[in-house]
């Protein structure tokens, strides 16, 4: 992958892959928050503004990405309400320049109220309508989410890096294989309780756009297979008592759709502990995106490590409570 992806991603280039691809600009666009890949609004000529996402260069196959783009318009067929790519021509993923990219109809939005139960509990049926059609088929290209892919390869890339200093080495060294052989044992023991299906994969508030009383689910970049968990406990915010409220309103109304195995809520915590170690890992496996470093200038500051060291040694505790309690 180049150490500059998108360093050819010129507005010329844009412009004409819009254009390419059968949406006149006037030749008007503004970016919007992503660092993954580049994302744009563009007005069109005669008709609403499009979002284009330009995908980062060598991160999915082409199958991953239309099995992606597949997942969220057998979504919309089922009627659970998402953002699916506009199609042109039978297609939804095209490429201009080198650069692979879709197009999106833009959506208005807020995030939710999760402080309000009849907001959780539309969010839960979602949810399980969601989980209902994902756990209709697998997926055959995407990721699937374990201690492997999330934990043991974020942790490698970072021993092997030269991000965390030095007298923090030792400290992260052993608190994250601590933490990986507590998890482990947990994932593996679930594994035939907690069947994987396909998911949303990255289901936090700032990809659910509440409009009309009702989510709009975008951005299915992250589409994994794995625990039906995974699309729960990103929209849990508090102490245990307020999360064990809230998750109880989700599952509640969750269960109006989909069959919740409760065995899952063990995987709370072990769930947010990887994706911890996983954010880390994904800084600094694109610090050489210009856009990396201007968005997350502590990063490579001692102060950052010590934190992260320090929430590392917080989930091994938590990892010690007795799981989430629900009605």
């Amino acid at each position: 992958m180049s150490e500059t992806p998108y360093a050819s991603l010129t507005p010329e280039v844009m412009l004409d892959a819009l254009d390419a691809a059968g949406f006149r600009t006037d030749g008007a666009f503004a970016p919007l928050n992503s660092y993954e890949n580049r994302v744009y609004q563009f007005s069109v000529e005669d008709a609403p503004p499009v979002i284009a996402k330009f995908y980062r260069p060598a991160r999915w196959t082409n199958a991953a990405i239309l099995e992606e783009h597949a997942f969220v318009r057998e979504l919309g067929a089922a009627e659970v309400p998402c953002v699916a790519p506009i199609e042109r021509d039978g297609e939804t993923l095209f490429t201009h320049a080198g650069f692979r990219y879709a197009v999106f109809p833009r959506e208005a939005g807020r995030a939710p109220n999760v402080e309000d139960e009849t907001v959780l509990g539309v969010l839960g049926r979602t949810i399980g309508r969601l989980h209902a059609v994902g756990a209709s088929q697998p997926f055959a290209h995407r990721q699937r989410l374990t201690a492997t892919a999330f934990g043991h390869e974020s942790r490698n890339f970072l021993l092997a890096s030269e991000f965390i200093p030095h007298e923090l080495r030792d400290a992260y060294a052993a608190i994250s294989e601590q933490l990986l052989g507590r998890i482990e044992p947990v994932l593996e023991s679930l594994a035939g309780q907690a069947a994987a299906i396909r998911l949303h994969g990255d289901c936090h508030l700032g990809n659910l756009l509440w409009r009309y009383d009702a989510p709009n689910l975008l951005d299915f970049d992250d589409a994994i297979t794995g625990p039906p968990m995974q699309d729960l406990w990103m929209l849990l915010a508090g102490d245990r008592e307020e999360q064990a409220r809230q998750l109880s309103t989700l599952v509640d109304a969750y269960r109006v759709f989909h069959h919740f195995d409760s065995a899952q809520i063990r995987l709370v915590e072990p769930l947010r502990t990887l994706r911890i170690m996983r954010y880390a890992a994904w800084i600094a496996q694109r610090w050489n995106d210009p856009a990396f470093p201007a968005a997350f200038p502590a990063f490579a500051d001692t102060r950052y490590w010590s934190e992260h060291v320090l929430a590392l040694k917080e989930q091994l505790a938590a990892l010690d409570e007795p799981p989430l309690a629900i009605a």
